[in-house]
């Protein structure tokens, strides 16, 4: 595909992910955003790259005819489309944050999303180069997040939206995906922090750009693609899977009695919040003495 790429919310964290991916490729960007002086600077720091500003995005439903309006106007088919939004989640508990809460939420997430590819699809639709529009959603959708119970309810939503979105657009000879990255992206802003399996805002931008270009291998028919099942693009040198040589068979180790997010990075705990963390660090290092004496009394006893 030769044609521009849209990027919507392009200043966002993500969103730059997805920038920068799309534009070592040496593919052409419109990058849309609301924040007018963010891009500004994105110009400023791609200067050779053909990137196209777009101050706007899709808020509602006529911003979102505004922002196609301003596509159509420079008379270049779109090849495809990534919406990178990245908002910092809103913590606490459902039950007490009210249904106000839960409708802000909504309101700030499911909406836009839905205003948008309603608005675009059609663009993608008339350019007939059987294009892609991709969605690129964080954590909480599959399974709760504990502390964010308005995130997970409103990305389980888009999950749906996805979905039906999905199936309509068949009609319209264009792919609908949302790629679903189930943990915290690593930025710039949360480097020292971050857990070693969380991706970084490039990576997620490479793997979306892969997907919309049709050549990661998802099929047509997969609506929700998850980021864990393709770590890495596929691209055209990328060298096919070998399989592994058999190696003698060694005994398991003993299963850990309980499995810690502390000790062990790649459990799913690692992906929660901070605090959520160290609750668990702070239960395994409390456990860990009984267990010992445990073990102990068990080789002593007869």
């Amino acid at each position: 595909m030769s044609g521009p790429i849209l990027v919507l919310d392009a200043t966002s964290c993500v969103g730059r992910g997805v920038l920068e991916a799309a534009i070592a490729a040496g593919r052409p960007v419109f990058a849309a955003s609301f924040d007018h002086e963010a891009l500004v600077g994105l110009k400023a720091a791609h200067p050779r790259a053909e990137l196209t500003l777009l101050p706007g995005g899709a808020a509602d439903d006529a911003s979102a005819a505004a922002l196609a309006n301003d596509v159509r106007r420079f008379g270049r088919p779109l090849a495809g489309v990534i919406a990178a939004a990245c908002r910092e989640p809103v913590g606490g508990r459902l039950l007490e944050t009210g249904s106000e809460a839960l409708r802000r939420q909504f309101e700030a997430e499911l909406l836009p999303t839905f205003a948008a590819a309603r608005a675009l699809l059609p663009l993608l639709a008339d350019a007939q180069r059987n294009g892609s529009y991709v969605i690129v959603a964080g954590p909480g959708g599959e399974q709760p997040w504990a502390g964010y119970g308005q995130r997970s309810i409103a990305v389980a939503a888009t999950r749906m939206l996805v979905r039906v979105l999905h199936d309509e657009a068949r009609a319209l000879a264009v792919r609908v995906h949302l790629l679903a990255v189930e943990m915290p992206a690593k930025t710039e802003a949360n480097r020292e922090r971050a857990c070693a399996q969380w991706p970084s805002t490039r990576a997620i931008g490479e793997r979306a750009l892969a997907l919309l270009e049709q050549r990661d291998g998802t099929r047509a028919d997969e609506a929700i693609v998850r980021y864990a099942w393709h770590a890495a693009p596929v691209t055209a040198s990328t060298p096919l899977p070998q399989p592994a040589p058999a190696t003698p068979a060694t005994p398991a180790k003993p299963a850990s009695p309980v499995p810690s997010a502390a000790r062990d990075p790649a459990h799913n705990g690692a992906a929660l919040p901070a605090p959520q963390r160290r609750a668990l660090d702070d239960a395994w290092a409390a456990l860990q003495p009984l267990l010992s004496d445990n073990h102990k009394n068990k080789e002593t006893t007869p």
